[in-house]
C-alpha cells in the first residue's frame, strides 16, 4: 500500500518538477532573446547598471531550472536528500518573496525617495558614451508614457545646464525639438505617471503573484508528501 501512494506522488512530483523546469526553460529563453534583440535597452537606474529586464530573466529562469532539476531528479531516485533539498530550496524562495513584499508595503516612502533620487542621478548618464541603454530606455519611457523628467521636465535642465529637453519629451517629435519652448514639450513626470500605470494594473500583479505562491506551495506540499512516502517506503521494507 505504502509503495503504491509513493508511485502515484512519484508520478505527479516528477510531472509537477517537468513543468517547473520547462517554465524555467521558457523564461531563460525570454532573456536571452531579450539580451540579443534588445541588448540596448537597460535598466534606468543608475547604481544597479546590470539589472535589466532581461538579465533578470536570464537569472530567474537559470534558478527555476536548477530548482527544478533537483525537483525531477529527487522523484525519478525517490532519493530523500534531493527532495529535501528541493523543498527547502522552494521555502527559501517563498518566504523570501514575502519578506520582500512586506518590507516594500513597509518602506513604500523611503523606496519612492531613493528610486527619484537615483533614477535623477542615472539622468546624467543620458546619451554618454557606454550608456546606449541607459539612453534607449529614457527615450522610450518618456514617447510611450507621454511624460518628461523623473519629478519635472526641469530635470533635465541641470544635465544639460540649459532650458532643453531629449527630443522623446516633445509633443510632437522633429530633430532638436527639445531646444523649443516647454509648451511644445510633455508635462507630465515620468515617476509619478509609470507608477500610476503600475497601480492600475495593480490587480493583474495581485492575481500574478497569488498564483506563483499557489504553484510554490503545491510544489512544497509534492515534496515533503513525498518524503514522507519514501521514508515510510524505506522503513516497510526494512
Amino acid at each position: 500500500m505504502a509503495r503504491g501512494c509513493l508511485q502515484a506522488v512519484k508520478l505527479l512530483m516528477f510531472a509537477f518538477n517537468l513543468l517547473f523546469w520547462l517554465g524555467g526553460c521558457g523564461i531563460l529563453g525570454v532573456g536571452i532573446w531579450l539580451a540579443a534583440t534588445q541588448g540596448n535597452f537597460a535598466t534606468l537606474s543608475s547604481s544597479f547598471p546590470s539589472l535589466s529586464a532581461a538579465n533578470l530573466l536570464i537569472v530567474t529562469g537559470t534558478f527555476i531550472m536548477a530548482i527544478g532539476f533537483v525537483g525531477c531528479i529527487g522523484a525519478i531516485k525517490e532519493n530523500k536528500c534531493l527532495l529535501l533539498t528541493f523543498f527547502v530550496l522552494l521555502l527559501l524562495v517563498l518566504l523570501l518573496e514575502v519578506t520582500v513584499t512586506v518590507l516594500f508595503s513597509a518602506y513604500t516612502d523611503k523606496i519612492d525617495r531613493y528610486a527619484q533620487q537615483d533614477l535623477k542621478k542615472g539622468l546624467h548618464l543620458y546619451g554618454t558614451p557606454g550608456n546606449v541603454g541607459l539612453t534607449n530606455a529614457w527615450s522610450i519611457i518618456q514617447t510611450d508614457f507621454r511624460c518628461c523628467g523623473v519629478s519635472n521636465y526641469t530635470d533635465w535642465f541641470e544635465v544639460y545646464n540649459a532650458t532643453r529637453v531629449p527630443d522623446s519629451c516633445c509633443l510632437e517629435f522633429s530633430e532638436s525639438c527639445g531646444l523649443h519652448a516647454p509648451g511644445t514639450w510633455w508635462k507630465a513626470p515620468c515617476y509619478e505617471t509609470v507608477k500610476m500605470w503600475l497601480q492600475e494594473n495593480l490587480l493583474a500583479v495581485g492575481v500574478f503573484g497569488l498564483c506563483t505562491a499557489l504553484v510554490q506551495i503545491l510544489g512544497l506540499t509534492f515534496a515533503m508528501t513525498m518524503y514522507c512516502q519514501v521514508v515510510k517506503a524505506d522503513t516497510y521494507c526494512a
